[in-house]
């Protein structure tokens, strides 16, 4: 069983309440989120724990960060997660979901961990569902409201399974964001990609590609390392 809480360096995560616990594969993309001076207000869609918004707060000590939640169970969870960090005064959790999120803000980032599984076949457990699946939220209204809440110059990242690369791209690149960076995710040199973390700009230039490997046979690579040390209490 999960335990349920996650201790990080410099803030810990409460996640009894939340479907979804805190995993490896969204604290390796917390970590390699784009952090600059121009960078000053960021959007967190589908923010659960509030895991991602606690990390970037950690990685830009400026940034202002608006979190939205669909689920009340977590909505509370994430906010109970901000009070008790060192960034509270920089993080604020919006309980909506984000079609009806309304302010007069545009952002300069916005990171999402969005439902995985649209249209597998979902569970009896609804929490679960609404964590899991894209019932609440498509690939193609994640764009879209990105696209409108987006500056000139912005930028969105997102963690997506493997298999949902190619078709992100298209849909982005129809919403007129260009893919600046994709990142294949393998847990070993042994296994094939699981997830994509996926950088796009408002801007186009030439698309980086890059491969993480977690772990070389029993133990973390370097580069997992070098990306996590800031945040995992034992590297």
């Amino acid at each position: 069983m999960p335990n349920s809480w996650f201790q990080f360096k410099q803030f810990k995560v409460e996640q009894d309440r939340c479907a979804m616990k805190v995993c490896t594969d969204a604290c390796l993309f917390g970590s390699q989120l784009p952090v600059d001076a121009n960078i000053e207000y960021v959007l967190d869609i589908g923010t659960g724990t509030g895991l991602l918004s606690l990390m970037y707060a950690q990685l830009h000590q400026t940034a202002k960060i608006d979190a939205v939640e669909i689920d009340a169970a977590a909505a509370q969870q994430a906010i109970d997660n901000f009070t008790a960090s060192p960034w509270a005064e920089r993080i604020r959790l919006h309980h909506t979901a984000v079609q009806d999120f309304h302010n007069e803000q545009t952002y300069d980032l916005i990171i999402s961990n969005p439902p995985f599984f649209e249209n597998d076949l979902q569970s009896d457990d609804a929490q679960r569902n609404l964590a899991l699946h894209s019932t609440a939220l498509s690939l193609e209204e994640l764009f879209s409201i990105s696209k409108q809440r987006l500056k000139a110059s912005g930028q969105i990242c997102v963690l997506l399974p493997y298999h949902r690369t190619q078709t992100a791209m298209v849909i982005a690149a129809l919403h007129g964001l260009h893919c600046i960076r994709q990142t294949s995710v393998h847990q070993t040199t042994q296994h094939a990609a699981f997830r994509s973390m996926l950088h796009f700009s408002t801007q186009e230039s030439a698309k980086k590609e890059m491969t993480i490997f977690i772990k070389d046979g029993q133990h973390y690579t370097s580069a997992f390392i070098d990306l996590l040390k800031p945040f995992y209490l034992y590297l």
